[in-house]
């Protein structure tokens, strides 16, 4: 066998690696034998050491392992030991009789103390004498900053959803959010979640069409994967390495739970209710009884041995069954009393449904002591609905079905001095939310003045909605990626990834009519519900598909060394590159008739614009592939004294991520089935339609437009011209997002304590956004409002005929510096607690941050202002502790001051424009949120089946002190004084929504394992 070099491998996406040196009494043990095994599965891999006595395992999979070295004086095996998914681990040993004294950081067995021989007897697969390892296994984390959720922490931590990525934000810069819906999210610094990618066993779980970020997560309050089957991940905040893609902030690696040569298995059941929890805010002060709602999760697991040490299984499921309070209210505190009787009794207090199935299933090979081959399957199927707490009714809910399937292959070969994994995937996924009832739906609006400016907002809406989508993503995936150990201090990991991925969506959105009428206004007497002031529908052109199809392809391409410059200098250098072809952008060609509405002749408007609208015009020739996505990727670690107690750590790196398919898809989805808006003649003081402007999209209202023949009237008038579309062009030479990133630390390690405190600079470019095209007949873009006098955009100045012009180019960019303290105390059975905390303290920044961006001209005349939804300061600490009588207890701790609210100031006197932020005030009787959570488990061994079975009896009380976490705040920058209709000022707190943070909640669970 050749030798295996002392390298620092770094472990793959969701794999760890070990390396060492193995030395009797203080002598080089070359040309030796050693053989890792996983002394669950009795997995085996084998090398020999080098001259100078070193070794080295990569792609290993997380799991509890020994060593075996076979020297001249026999066979000696080391004690149990952990490695945890992509931990990068060092352990040195010397196999001299009483000089065995490292390293793992594991309980010695047989209750031996670290440093001292005990002869086994012999032991499985002949080892002789047993190397009792110690406390000083060294993690060797380069220059990432993130953090490893344990199996300990996903079963202890309190938590309502069983969501296993709920633990995220215990990373430096991470935060999990939960919005009102009970949807959630991972986000990362200034970024949104769309930039955040999550990888199980080394496969991409990237959403290509949605926002969300995963496949799955995009209005849905499921959950991305069972949590009986996770068993650990890792978060990393800034600085992974070449083999991560498509990924701009967050990436989190996860692996799953394998069978082993003993059978396991495991239940629990979880219930709250309304019993179970505090009344939220909007019951305990309207006085109302709770609604009632009720939330029900449950599932087990299963895995052993189909053939001891060489075929294993495991499966699981898990249910979730849930009912979630909404409130039915007007916007901005309006009072129900403003609506006549007969609306009034559209508001209160009501629930939605959800429910969740989740199934998962694993098989392992070891044909050889060469090769592993794995094959796991995950199938998942919800039904939602989606109704949020504002003010439209529940009849205008939409049912929101989500549905996918993932089956995974991979094939690893191992020698001596290299390691090759082959992975197949395959995907189907779909998300499709539709009406609940197909009819008109109406939407009432009150419009408020403050001094000369005026508010619009929604006091209900009811009937049908408005939202029709389909879409989803299908297709193959084939991973190659070879690790070479053969270099003298080197570890070279190469990798190639090819997709073929069927992107398809359909939107039918106002497939529904929605009437809007301006109830009540300045100078209006009584309650408008007889003549709206527009009507939106949709509407069937025949000028493209509804459906967009595109059949892309992927490819990446990699290679990563991880060379250990000197025995304290470690250098992680690595370059990626990867493209994507996406035929529905590049070979789109521009509708002819859209072609004609921009023209000089009949939109000269354009011809002193600041822009070339050719530039946005396809004829499916102009545009090409991006292919400069080319992201190098730097990092480094220095041990300050030799014994890794101090650690200096950095690293630079580029991350592209990709333009998400849901925006570009609207160049042509948008004229197959437009949003037609036809406005009436009307007095209130926000019309921009009156007689005096009557066109075939400004109009007189008659009641027959509420009917199909009257709509159908309505577009019979504009059938020699666009009816009122809106146009989308987008440019011919976009580019894809990507961040740089930064960082430099110092870690620090006192067994059992590990300290870190560290600095993260991301900076975020080229994301996507919508721009506005129209131009006033002298091509300028801010005109004066002929309402108000102050500055505007150019709205009122579309083609003839159509909407405004929509322009989608790159341009939205994130700032983002953080400084963090992380403290890491890990649980062992001799110190039978944990404890981790993170503090970050964030300047988080951006100009625009959406997906459209009408106020100004171009994303880069955007002001840089306070990222919404980023906290300063933010602390989350978790821990947990083994009690007497077979007691735990385990907690959890939120603390962040309150984010931003931003607003637009437009004037007239001076001319100008400017975005304002403030920090929201008033969140009840403290400074920003506070969320405290706990759980206490009783566990009571049984013996029914082996002697590790058990019951589980768990309470859960989140928010223990029942915090109230408000979420609405008044975004008007011009209500600067309080008034009858503004009774807030700019940034201060309005109503009682506490989003997705909920009032103190007691779970109850009993479960059963084995």
């Amino acid at each position: 066998m050749g030798a295996i070099a002392a390298v620092p491998a770094h472990a793959q996406s969701s794999q760890a690696s070990i390396r060492g040196t193995i030395t009797d009494a203080g002598q080089a043990v070359s040309n030796s034998r050693i053989t890792l095994i996983n002394v669950n599965t009795g997995y085996r891999r084998e090398g020999t050491t080098s001259t100078d006595g070193s070794y080295n395992f990569s792609a290993i999979g997380p799991g509890t392992y020994r060593l075996e070295i076979t020297t001249a004086n026999g066979v000696r095996s080391t004690d149990n030991f952990t490695l945890n998914v992509s931990q990068t681990a060092q352990l040195d040993l010397d196999v001299a009789a009483g000089q065995a004294t490292d390293v793992t950081g594991q309980e010695p067995a047989n209750g031996a103390e670290p440093g001292t021989e005990i002869t086994a007897g012999g032991t499985e697969g002949g080892a002789g004498d047993i190397i009792v390892t110690g406390n000083r296994l060294q993690t060797l984390e380069g220059g990432e900053v993130g953090v490893t959720i344990t199996q300990r922490l996903i079963e202890q931590l309190p938590q309502v959803n069983r969501n296993f990525l709920a633990f995220a934000d215990l990373a430096p810069g991470v935060q999990f959010q939960t919005g009102a819906n009970g949807n959630s999210s991972i986000r990362g610094g200034a970024q949104q979640s769309n930039s955040v990618n999550v990888f199980i066993d080394g496969v991409s779980q990237k959403d290509f069409v949605l926002k969300n970020g995963i496949t799955g997560q995009d209005s849905s309050q499921g959950n991305p994967f069972p949590q009986l089957a996770i068993g650990e991940y890792r978060v990393l905040s800034s600085n992974y390495k070449a083999e991560f893609d498509q990924v701009s902030s967050v990436a989190i690696t996860a692996s799953t739970k394998s069978g082993t040569n003993e059978f396991h298995g495991e239940g629990f059941f979880d219930f709250t209710n309304q019993d179970l929890r505090a009344k939220r805010p909007t019951e305990k002060f309207n006085g109302t009884d709770k609604v009632e709602t009720q939330d029900m999760q449950f599932g087990g697991a299963l895995g052993g041995p189909i053939i001891k040490d060489v075929m294993h299984f495991f499966v699981s499921y898990e249910g979730k069954r849930q009912q979630q309070p909404v409130d039915i209210r007007p916007d901005n505190d309006a009072p129900i009393s403003s609506l006549p009787s007969e609306y009034q009794d559209y508001f209160g207090s009501t629930n939605r449904d959800f429910n969740e199935d989740l199934y998962f299933g694993k098989i392992d090979i070891v044909p050889t002591d060469s090769d592993l081959i794995e094959v796991t399957a995950k199938y998942r199927n919800e039904t939602g609905q989606n109704l949020n707490t504002g003010p439209a009714a529940s009849e205008t809910r939409t049912n929101v079905d989500t549905e996918e399937l993932r089956v995974a292959g991979r094939w690893q070969h191992s020698t001596d001095n290299w390691v090759n994994e082959l992975r197949v995937s395959y995907q189907d996924v779909k998300w499709a939310p539709q009406p609940t009832m197909f009819s008109n739906g109406y939407r009432f609006q009150q419009i408020d003045q403050n001094g000369d400016n005026y508010n619009r907002f929604a006091l209900l809406q009811f009937g049908g909605s408005p939202n029709y989508q389909n879409k989803g993503q299908k297709g193959w995936t084939a991973q190659e990626d070879f690790t070479w150990t053969g270099f003298d201090r080197h570890t070279i990991k190469t990798g190639v990834k090819a997709s073929w991925i069927k992107l398809n969506t359909q939107e039918l959105n106002f497939f529904n009519p929605l009437y809007s009428y301006n109830s009540i206004y300045p100078g209006l007497s009584g309650f408008n519900d007889s003549v709206p002031y527009q009507v939106e529908f949709g509407a069937a052109t025949g000028i493209g598909d509804t459906r967009v199809k595109s059949n892309n392809f992927q490819f990446g391409a990699y290679i990563q060394d991880d060379w250990e410059v000197t025995d304290r200098l470690t250098l992680n250098l690595g370059l990626r590159w990867d493209f994507e072809r996406n035929p529905a952008y590049l070979d789109f060609a521009t509708p002819a008739d859209a072609v004609a509405a921009v023209s000089p002749e009949n939109y000269p408007n354009l011809v002193n614009a600041s822009y070339n609208i050719n530039d946005f015009i396809s004829t499916g020739d102009e545009r090409e592939t991006f292919m400069n996505a080319f992201q190098p990727r730097v990092g480094f670690s220095y041990d300050v004294d030799g014994t890794g107690t101090y650690t200096i750590f950095g690293g630079y790196g580029r991350s592209y991520d990709r333009n998400q398919f849901d925006f570009l898809q609207l160049e042509r989805s948008g004229g197959a089935f437009p949003r037609r808006t036809f406005r009436f003649f009307s007095d209130d003081p926000l019309s921009d339609c009156t007689p005096a402007e009557a066109s075939s999209t400004c109009l007189a209202w008659d009641p027959v437009y509420l009917t199909e023949d009257g709509r159908q009237q309505l577009l019979a008038g504009t059938e020699n011209n666009g009816g009122g579309r809106e146009l989308r062009f987008i440019d011919n030479d976009l580019k894809n997002p990507y961040s740089d990133q930064f960082s430099l630390g110092l870690r620090t390690s006192f067994d059992p304590i590990q300290i870190e405190v560290g600095y993260m600079r991301i900076v975020g470019k080229d994301g996507f956004t919508y721009i506005l095209g129209n131009r006033s007949p002298d091509g300028e873009f801010f005109t004066p409002d002929p309402n108000s006098g102050a500055i505007s955009s150019p709205f009122r100045f579309s083609p003839t005929g159509y909407g405004s012009i929509l322009l989608g180019v790159n341009g939205l960019e994130t700032h983002s510096d953080s400084g963090y303290l992380k403290f890491t105390k890990n649980y062992t059975p001799s110190s039978p607690w944990s404890f981790n905390a993170t503090y970050t303290y964030t300047e988080a920044e951006d100009n625009g941050g959406s997906t459209y961006s009408f106020d100004y001209e171009y994303p880069e005349d955007y002001p840089f202002t306070r990222t919404l939804g980023v906290p300063k300061h933010r602390f989350v600490a978790a821990g947990s502790v083994d009690l007497p009588l077979d007691f735990s207890f385990s907690g959890r701790l939120t603390v962040e001051s309150p984010t931003y609210v931003r607003g637009v100031i437009s004037s007239a006197d001076p001319f100008q424009r400017v975005i304002v932020d403030k920090e929201a005030e008033g969140n009840g009787d403290r400074w920003g949120k506070r969320q405290v959570d706990i759980a206490l488990t009783k566990y009571v061994p049984i013996h029914l089946i082996n002697d590790e079975s058990r019951l589980r009896f768990r309470v859960d009380i989140i928010n223990l002190f029942n915090d109230r976490n408000y979420v609405d705040y008044n975004g008007s920058p011009t209500d600067d004084t309080r008034t009858d209709a503004s009774p807030t000022v700019f940034g201060e707190r309005f109503g009682y929504n506490i989003g997705g943070n909920p009032p103190r909640t007691i779970k109850l669970t009993a479960g059963f394992s084995f």
